[in-house]
């Protein structure tokens, strides 16, 4: 149905839609669940709506702390549905043909929304935090950088995804800068789903370590809400996964994994984690480095799909690489931190980025070449050569010449004759002369009046 109010009345509620929209999703999904845990476990409701404030927080990677231990190892998927939430939002509210005015109202509304809420959040806590005294509220800096980031690469997809192509030539850039964001994505999808492959492998070969972290609860409900954390941090494994594919490592706490080598130590009871590699470290895992170079091949086939010449492809392949690496360092950061006792997870900064560039820039280099990726450029016509004529070849003496050159002598002129007089033609002979005949005289030929008769006279 054909939406006929004012334009006004429409730009307007888009703007409320994308500033408290995904906001509002997140919060009420958050306070059904918070509410339904205290409910089931016949839990006292002091204290519900700093929880609720500290897991919105929470959400946007914001570390809570409880009774002095920091929860910084946050789960990644539900700060995945918040990005895409607010990518999608936006999205629906820029129009590809609408003024830079109205974008700009777009992108601050995404952005203001959040940090009101944020505000908001941070009061309550605050507030709640002197009921209970567990509760401890978060720095104010970090929590409005993290809600900040969050909705701001969520609006940079949504309004990208509608004016990116406009705003490369409103900036005279390259044009080809728009396709390494596919090539990017196509590496981080070739990328996270082959390692998420491998998790599962790995899941279903330690069944029996799954099954024995399950039972360190024997309710229903424990092992749900285990099977509900697991669910959430699916991401956090599969990045960790990632970073072991690409050749650097992973960690918890003192224990180490990598393709190469496995240090053991103390792991939290998550079901998820029992897909970890566990010592001593089986060659197969050395394969694992394939994942890493068929990401990379993935890179290299989105580049070559609009040759260029080679400078233009190999900085094409170089910006798409940088993205997806810098992407998966992102990933990284923000699925690791530290977890209480049992110290920092995450993964290997130092050597994470620099692999995955590796893998996308080397192996998509290959990729694109022998894909036909780069355009050659045209053999130069040579022009033809003038065919000139042999010039006669004379020889050179070198002894001088002593004969005297003679002048020449004087040709004598030949004798003009006269010109032949030219042969009379005999003619043809004349008619013979006849005597004319005789003719009348003209006198007699002549009438006078006196010689006509004139009849009698009238009466």
């Amino acid at each position: 149905m054909e939406d006929t109010r004012p334009v006004g009345a429409r730009q307007a509620r888009d703007l409320v839609r994308v500033a408290f929209g995904p906001s509002l999703v997140a919060l009420v999904v958050i306070a059904a669940v918070t509410l339904l845990q205290l409910v089931i476990a016949n839990s006292d409701m002091t204290g519900t709506l700093g929880a609720i404030a500290s897991m919105w927080l929470a959400v946007h990677q914001v570390p809570v702390s409880i009774a002095g231990h920091q929860l910084a190892a946050l789960p990644l998927l539900p700060v995945l549905l918040m990005i895409w939430g607010t990518a999608r939002t936006t999205a629906r509210a820029t129009s590809p043909r609408a003024s830079w005015f109205v974008t700009r109202w777009i992108v601050a509304s995404a952005l203001g929304g959040p940090m009101l809420f944020a505000a908001i959040a941070l009061a309550v806590i605050h507030d709640a935090s002197s009921v209970i005294t567990e509760l401890q509220t978060p720095s104010a800096l970090r929590a409005f950088s993290g809600v900040l980031a969050v909705h701001a690469i969520g609006a940079l997809i949504g309004v990208g995804s509608q004016v990116g192509w406009r705003a490369l030539r409103a900036l005279r850039l390259p044009l080809w800068l728009g396709d390494t964001v596919r090539a990017a994505t196509a590496g981080l999808l070739a990328l996270l789903g082959l390692s998420g492959a491998v998790t599962a492998v790995s899941l279903v070969v330690h069944w029996g370590t799954m099954h024995e972290l399950y039972a360190v609860t024997d309710s229903l409900f424990g092992q749900l809400s285990l099977t509900l954390l697991s669910a959430l941090y699916v991401p956090n494994v599969i990045i960790g996964t990632s970073a072991v594919a690409v050749g650097s490592s992973a960690h918890i706490g003192f224990a180490t994994f990598s393709s190469f080598t496995v240090f053991g130590g103390d792991i939290p009871a998550l079901p998820i984690l029992a897909a970890v590699p566990t010592p001593p470290l089986g060659p197969v895992w050395v394969a694992l480095l394939i994942v890493g170079a068929a990401s990379g091949v993935a890179v290299g086939q989105q580049c070559a799909t609009r040759p260029l010449p080679w400078p233009a492809a190999m900085a094409k392949l170089a910006v798409a690489s940088l993205l997806a690496a810098v992407t998966m360092v992102v990933l990284g950061y923000a699925g690791g931190g530290r977890l209480g006792n049992f110290g920092e997870i995450g993964v290997d900064q130092a050597t994470f980025g620099p692999a995955a560039f590796f893998w996308f820039f080397v192996i998509g280099a290959v990729t694109v070449v022998m894909t036909g990726g780069v355009l050659r450029r045209p053999k130069r016509v040579k022009p033809a050569a003038l065919v000139v004529a042999d010039e006669p070849e004379f020889e050179d003496n070198d002894e001088a010449l002593t004969t005297p050159i003679l002048p020449l002598a004087d040709e004598p002129e030949p004798e003009l004759q006269p010109d032949p007089e030219p042969e009379l033609m005999p003619s043809a002979p004349a008619p013979p002369v006849r005597p004319a005949p005789d003719l009348e005289d003209v006198e007699d030929l002549m009438i006078v009046d006196d010689d006509i008769e004139t009849g009698p006279p009238d009466r």
